[in-house]
C-alpha cells in the first residue's frame, strides 16, 4: 500500500487513435487496483475512459480541464469508482478547449506537472497514476509527457499503427532530452492480436525484433467481449471476467508488477 512516496505516473500516448490505448488504461488499472491504489486522469477530451467507467457526461465537471487550467485541488476533484482502490478523474466538456487555452501561457507544457507538484500530498495516496493521453501529440499529451515518469504505448498489430508508432518514440527521445529527463520508454502493449491473421503475426515480430524487452510478452487478443465493455460503462474485467481479453489484462498486470518491481533498486 502507499507509504507515502510519490506514485509512478504513466502515460499511455500513441497518436494514433483506435489502437486500444484507452482500454489499455483502464484495465490494467482495474486489475492493479485489486491491491493497489491507482487514479486515472482522463486527458482525451473525448472522454472515453470515463465512458468506460460508467460516468455519464453530466457528472465529469469539474475535471480534469479544472486541475490542468484552472489549477484547481486535486482532492476536491478526483472520484471513487465502482471499483474499490480506483479512482478517476473525469474529461469534463471544457478540456476541448484546453489545448487553445493553453497555447499563450508561460511553461505550457508544464502546467500539469506543476499541478502535481502543487498536488503532491494528494498524489502520496496513490501507488500509480495512469494519464490516458488524447490521440494526438498536441499541448495535452506533451503535458502528460512532461508530468510522466514512463510512457506505455499501446500498439494494434496492423502495418500502419507499427509505422506510427516511430512518431511516439522520436517525440519521447525528444522531450526526454528538453523538458523531462526521467521519461522513458516504459513498454509497449500488443493490441488486437489476431492470431489467425499472418499480418498480425508479422506485425508482432518486427516489433519485438527492433524494440526487444521493451514490448510486454503479454499480448491483447481481439475480443468481442473487450469491445463490448465500454457501452455498460464496465472494464472488462468486470464486465465478463472469464473472457479472454479480460483474462490478458490480468496477466498483463501481473507482468506489469514484475517489471515495476524488478526497475527498482
Amino acid at each position: 500500500m502507499p507509504d507515502g512516496k510519490p506514485p509512478r505516473i504513466l502515460a499511455f500516448a500513441n497518436q494514433k487513435g483506435g489502437v486500444g490505448k484507452t482500454t489499455t488504461a483502464i484495465n490494467l488499472a482495474t486489475a492493479l487496483a485489486s491491491d493497489r491504489k491507482v487514479l486515472l486522469l482522463d486527458l482525451d477530451p473525448q472522454g472515453n475512459a470515463s465512458t468506460g467507467l460508467g460516468i455519464p457526461r453530466n457528472e465529469r465537471s469539474p475535471g480534469s480541464y479544472a486541475l490542468l487550467v484552472e489549477g484547481q485541488p486535486l482532492p476536491a476533484l478526483a472520484r471513487a469508482t465502482q471499483i474499490p482502490n480506483l479512482h478517476l478523474l473525469p474529461a469534463d466538456p471544457d478540456l476541448a478547449g484546453a489545448e487553445i487555452e493553453l497555447v499563450g501561457r508561460d511553461q505550457r507544457e508544464r502546467c500539469l506537472a506543476n499541478a502535481f507538484a502543487a498536488n503532491a500530498a494528494a498524489l502520496a495516496g496513490f501507488d500509480f497514476v495512469f494519464l490516458d493521453c488524447p490521440p494526438s501529440l498536441g499541448l495535452i499529451t506533451l503535458n502528460a509527457l512532461v508530468a510522466a515518469d514512463g510512457v506505455i504505448v499501446p500498439l494494434q498489430t496492423e502495418f500502419f499503427a507499427l509505422e506510427g508508432i516511430s512518431h511516439i518514440t522520436r517525440t519521447i527521445d525528444r522531450v526526454k532530452r528538453a523538458l523531462n529527463p526521467r521519461l522513458g520508454l516504459d513498454g509497449i502493449v500488443l493490441t488486437m492480436v489476431d492470431r489467425r491473421n499472418n499480418l498480425s503475426e508479422l506485425v508482432a515480430s518486427d516489433a519485438r525484433s527492433f524494440f526487444k524487452d521493451k514490448v510486454y510478452d503479454t499480448v491483447i487478443p481481439r475480443n468481442v467481449r473487450v469491445t463490448e465493455a465500454p457501452s455498460h460503462g464496465l472494464p472488462v474485467l468486470l464486465y465478463d471476467f472469464r473472457s479472454p481479453g479480460a483474462q490478458a489484462y490480468v496477466r498483463l498486470a501481473a507482468e506489469f508488477l514484475k517489471r515495476d518491481r524488478a526497475r527498482k533498486p
